[in-house]
């Protein structure tokens, strides 16, 4: 009987300012050939809806990049992309090419101003092409609209005590007294939405939208105090409006309270986005028989336990009963964490004493060593 090959899982996220996942899996797959030539090796690079996410959606979705003019964060006109895939008809947008603090200066940084009209025309361009699935990323925000600008490029008014049409920015939330949906574009029921979103902060209040995140987004103490005041005042019209209560969903205050845009004027679902790629790779159906999974990412820490890629791979793998290896940068856990992770073998890749930039320069040949290494601990098993 012939003896069963040994099937390797390859699921890393990119190791940051050095290689990205596919350059990942191929370092890897090179050292583990060094020992089991005739080996199943399934590359699945993976990412958690960070930078480098687009690039693996691309690779699952086979989709094709869509570039248009779109209105940035500042409603003047900046090119932004989405992916659009005809044959599964998803369309996956990352907020950030269109409302995103990269396309700003320092100097600019204002979300007292700015708006998330632009993602709102990427999602209206995703319907029209014919999409019936849209997964929208929304790290990287540089507004605090709660998603009204998004809202308004969908046919939403939003309007002020005299019933006047507000620009959708940050600063008008205040001034918001009623929604007006008639002019809504129709097709948007029949779209399905999900959200990237891995944080859970509330709408407002301390841990809300503007008193954590507004102040990397240019805003004020004087200026997040009438931001949280606005969005008290958007979260009372939609209770009265949509009998929803938005300080209730986890994750509301996401992107600038775009996490509750997206849920009341969407009907999103807010999810981890691990979970998101992973669904899109079919990873469970693909790890099944495989008698290692091996990941890894830039830095292994605390924060590894709350919703980043290794994470989503072990919730997998337990359910599968499958080992893990994780191959990082740097590994900076106890063991007490990483037992309860539940990881099998974890090791930072850089050899030596060397500085920061002499690491991410060998990270290729140190991967393709380490996995060769402990691939040769295998074979003596």
């Amino acid at each position: 009987m012939a003896e069963k090959k040994i099937k390797f899982v390859l699921a890393p996220d990119k190791f940051k300012g050095s290689l990205n996942g596919f350059e990942i899996c191929d370092a890897m797959e090179t050292g583990l050939r060094k020992v089991f030539k005739d080996a199943t090796i399934l590359k699945m690079p993976l990412a958690d809806g960070g930078d480098g996410t687009i690039d693996v959606v691309r690779h699952y979705l086979k989709a094709d990049t869509i570039k248009l003019t779109v209105n940035n964060p500042f409603l003047k006109p900046v090119e932004a992309s989405y992916l659009y895939s005809e044959d599964t008809e998803i369309a996956y947008i990352e907020m950030a090419e269109a409302s995103g603090l990269k396309l700003l200066k320092d100097s600019e940084k204002n979300c007292m101003s700015t708006s998330t009209l632009g993602t709102g025309e990427l999602i209206l361009d995703g319907i029209k092409r014919g999409a019936k699935e849209i997964i929208l990323g929304i790290g990287g925000s540089a507004t605090n609209d709660a998603g009204i600008g998004m809202a308004v490029a969908l046919g939403f008014k939003f309007l002020d005590k005299n019933d006047r049409p507000l620009l959708p920015i940050g600063s008008n939330l205040i001034h918001l007294r009623k929604i007006d949906s008639s002019g809504v574009d129709v097709r948007i029921k029949n779209v399905k939405v999900k959200v990237a979103c891995d944080v859970t902060n509330p709408f407002y209040g301390k841990e809300g939208a503007a008193y954590v995140y507004a102040e990397q987004k240019g805003a004020s103490r004087n200026d997040i105090a009438l931001l949280d005041d606005g969005l008290k005042n958007l979260a009372k019209v939609i209770t009265e409006q949509f009998e929803t209560d938005v300080q209730k969903i986890p994750g509301a205050g996401a992107a600038g309270g775009l996490g509750a845009g997206t849920a009341i004027f969407l009907n999103a679902t807010l999810t981890s986005g691990i979970e998101l790629i992973k669904e899109m790779a079919d990873f469970d159906a693909q790890i099944k028989d495989a008698d290692w999974i091996i990941t890894g990412e830039g830095k292994l820490d605390g924060q590894t336990l709350a919703g980043k890629t290794i994470n989503g791979v072990m919730a997998s793998a337990k359910k599968n009963r499958i080992p893990v290896a994780a191959f990082c940068g740097a590994v900076d856990i106890s063991i007490a964490s990483q037992e309860e992770l539940g990881l099998d073998y974890a090791v930072s890749i850089v050899q030596g004493v060397s500085s920061l930039d002499e690491a991410l320069l060998s990270s290729y040949d140190n991967l393709v060593q380490g996995t060769y290494n402990f691939a040769k601990v295998l074979k003596i098993k």
